[in-house]
């Protein structure tokens, strides 16, 4: 079957020349097929449709827009009371009590005081719960996005002339964020937002939160212009390599706590290795009483971890062995006075209640602006990933552009009220699907029980070592540091991704943590464009007795079809991977055209002066004896059949190409065909002035009917008669 293009002034024509009996291979019958008008609308119409369709203010599409924009108001009513609230309440309970001393540890990470940990989860599960629409996961603080906002907060603290080193940070009271000057650090920092002097603490949460609000914003911003297309671009591998590099840096941020060392902040590039080389400088300085906390702490969380890892399908709910550590830490250090008698450092007053409100300090925005780009970007990533996961294991949906927006106004929205970054979260995802959750329902429980430790339970935690609390974050690192452990079946799995891994993961670590995104995705994409360039070609053989051809290196008991070549090229055509396309087919065929019109011209040119001195005669025999053993013998076919099945899209280098190789090829005798080229392709090639009638060329709709043709022209021309069977 061949296709070759025909267009006339109202549609395009595509004819089909089916290859008739194998026995009388003379007969063919020919189809013509009409393409599809493709309507051509107007720019002006066009604009006038979608502002038409998107701002109108019928009833029904107010309505559409509040449901789609709030999906609680779907599902809620919908809710199956008996059947899910028991597992609802269950997995709110368990992820709540996972979430009290996790939010006060990754506080730490961000630079912030434990209660605005509290804070953040307290009203990133509330704002899920009314505009996600995953129905599993879990949103709240997250180790990577922690250490990201705890980063910008310190290089800030330090350009506004705060001492990173100092440890009296624990006197923060409501009446210092809200209308008073009084402050407690000798720096003092005028928040422009509020018209206030700030303290340390109160400076760190202002960073904190503009740079919430602006990510915020950014995925909101992502959001309206639908370009969740960006996520793409962070693959499995490059997330979980920038997840284990930024597990790296959080380990080494939580080292100082479990010795009880103070050491000074180090920050850009080779900041890790910086840190590690002030841990050994001041070792000697460790605090006994910390170091064995820090142990006898280990010794409990990892194998608890382990346990509920191994027995998660046994056990209803897994062990809440952080919060009973925090507990028991909490009252040894109270009544121990661990404190005042061994300088263990502590987490100090956690205010109840709620501070009051206050904007964003807009004169922090040109400074934060760019750091707040990747944090929007992961967390949406982060997020966007898990939801759908989830929804594919339990059969439901989501809108990866509402789920921007739910994650841009978890991060807009609590800004306003002291938080930082939040997104979806795997550890406690996992918790909260194995524990029953069914719905959003369970995220209010876990509200609800935060609630209730800002209003009374809060202060409790005043005596909690720091060092417990580096040791809770160190523990959710497991997952993480594991991959490791998959090296190896990585690598033997695929290369180019255990590589992107590899780069991603040394430059979150050991360069920084934004940087280790952007060099990760500036790899990944050049590992995508060196596949395109050094893309596999091969040439096909032919399965006796079948329509099939495969590749000659890699099976066996092939047949070649005499005075055929097959090429499969398996990338797409392009600027890119022009040259690369041509060496490859030459050096797969053994045939260089160019190279024998070169040598042709040369011959021709040396009996154009041979002439002047010998007869006309001689001369002409001499010229089919030398030019006809040039162009036939070394070629030892006379048809070349591209197939581009693997080829998904051709540009106007690519297209040219094929136009050089058409030509080069069938001025020494050698005709090409198209095989398996889709319908861009087929366009591309019409628009490129590939398909003319002057070049005598055909397009088939798969290898053997381009074959079958190859076969007929044989008989036809008496090349090898009595073989036409192949057919």
């Amino acid at each position: 079957m061949t296709t070759s293009g025909r267009s006339d002034n109202t549609s395009k024509m595509t004819e089909l020349v089916a290859v008739g009996s194998v026995k009388d291979p003379a007969i063919c019958t020919k189809t013509v097929l009409q393409e599809q008008d493709k309507e051509t609308v107007p720019l002006k119409k066009y604009i006038t449709k979608t502002l038409k369709k998107h701002c109108s203010c019928a009833p029904s599409q107010a309505k559409r827009l509040l449901f789609d924009f709030f999906p609680v108001l779907k599902w809620l009513p919908k809710y199956r009371f008996r059947d899910w609230i028991l597992g609802d309440v269950m997995s709110g309970l368990i992820v709540g009590i996972l979430l009290v001393p996790q939010s006060i540890a990754y506080s730490l990470l961000a630079s912030q005081e434990p209660v605005f940990g509290l804070y953040t989860s307290f009203f990133a599960c509330l704002i899920y719960f009314l505009l996600g629409t995953s129905r599993h996961i879990s949103v709240g603080i997250f180790g990577v996005l922690c250490l990201m906002v705890g980063q910008v907060v310190d290089r800030e603290l330090q350009f506004a002339g705060y001492d990173l080193d100092s440890t009296d940070q624990n006197s923060l009271t409501h009446v210092e964020l809200g209308n008073s000057t009084n402050v407690t650090e000798g720096v003092q920092t005028l928040n422009a937002s509020a018209g206030i002097l700030c303290n340390k603490s109160c400076y760190a949460i202002t960073v904190g939160a503009t740079l919430t609000f602006m990510a915020g914003v950014y995925q909101v911003v992502m959001g309206l212009f639908q370009v969740g297309f960006i996520s793409v671009y962070l693959s499995d591998s490059l997330l979980s390599g920038f997840a284990t590099g930024a597990s790296l840096t959080i380990l080494t941020s939580q080292v100082k706590y479990l010795l009880g060392i103070s050491i000074p902040r180090s920050h850009g590039v080779g900041s890790l290795i910086f840190t590690w080389y002030h841990i050994f400088k001041n070792i000697y300085k460790t605090n006994i009483c910390d170091l064995i906390t820090s142990l006898l702490c280990l010794a409990l969380l990892v194998p608890a971890k382990e346990i509920n890892e191994l027995y998660k399908s046994k056990l209803k709910a897994p062990i809440p062995m952080e919060l009973f550590v925090v507990i028991a830490a909490t009252l040894a250090s109270h009544f121990g006075n661990l404190k005042e008698k061994y300088g263990s450092s502590i987490a100090g007053t956690i205010p109840t209640g709620f501070l009051p409100p206050s904007p964003p300090d807009w004169s922090l925005i040109p400074r934060i602006a760019g750091d707040a780009i990747a944090i929007a970007i992961i967390g949406f990533a982060i997020t966007v990933s898990l939801s759908e996961m989830f929804a594919k294991k339990h059969g439901y949906t989501v809108r990866a552009n509402q789920e921007m927006y739910a994650i841009g106004f978890c991060n807009i929205i609590p800004a306003f009220f002291h938080c930082f970054t939040t997104s979806a979260a795997l550890a406690k995802t996992l918790v909260k699907e194995s524990t029953g959750c069914q719905t959003q329902i369970s995220g209010v429980i876990t509200s609800g029980l935060l609630l209730l430790v800002l209003l009374v339970i809060a202060p409790l935690f005043y005596s909690l070592q720091k060092c417990v609390l580096g040791v809770i974050t160190i523990v959710n690192l497991r997952g993480a540091l594991r991959k490791f452990l998959d090296l190896p079946k990585m690598w033997q799995v695929n290369r180019t991704d255990t590589m992107i891994w590899l780069v991603t993961m040394a430059s979150s670590a050991f360069i920084s943590t934004e940087l280790g995104l952007v060099i990760g995705v500036c790899f990944s994409m050049l590992c995508v464009i060196i596949r395109t360039q050094q893309a596999r070609s091969t040439l096909l053989g032919w399965v006796d007795g079948t329509e099939i051809y495969e590749d000659q290196a890699v099976y066996k008991n092939l047949s070649s079809v005499q005075g055929v070549e097959i090429f499969r090229f398996e990338a797409p055509l392009y600027y890119a991977n022009k040259e690369y396309f041509r060496s490859s087919l030459y050096k797969r065929t053994g045939i260089n055209p160019i190279s024998l019109i070169s040598a042709r011209k040369k011959i021709e040119k040396k009996l154009r002066e041979q002439n002047q001195t010998d007869t006309a005669n001689h001369d002409s025999s001499k010229k089919v004896d030398v030019v006809l053993p040039l162009c036939h013998d070394e070629a030892k076919f006379h048809t070349l059949i591209i197939d581009c099945s693997s080829v998904t899209f051709v540009d106007t280098v690519g297209v040219n190409i094929l136009k050089e190789i058409l030509k080069d090829f069938k001025e020494i005798g050698i005709q090409v065909l198209l095989a398996h080229c889709n319908p861009s392709i087929i366009d591309s090639l019409r628009r490129g002035g590939y398909l003319q009638k002057e070049d005598h060329s055909l397009l088939f709709h798969n290898i053997h009917e381009a074959v079958c043709f190859c076969k007929i022209k044989d008989v036809e021309n008496g090349y090898c008669p009595g073989d036409e069977t192949r057919c």
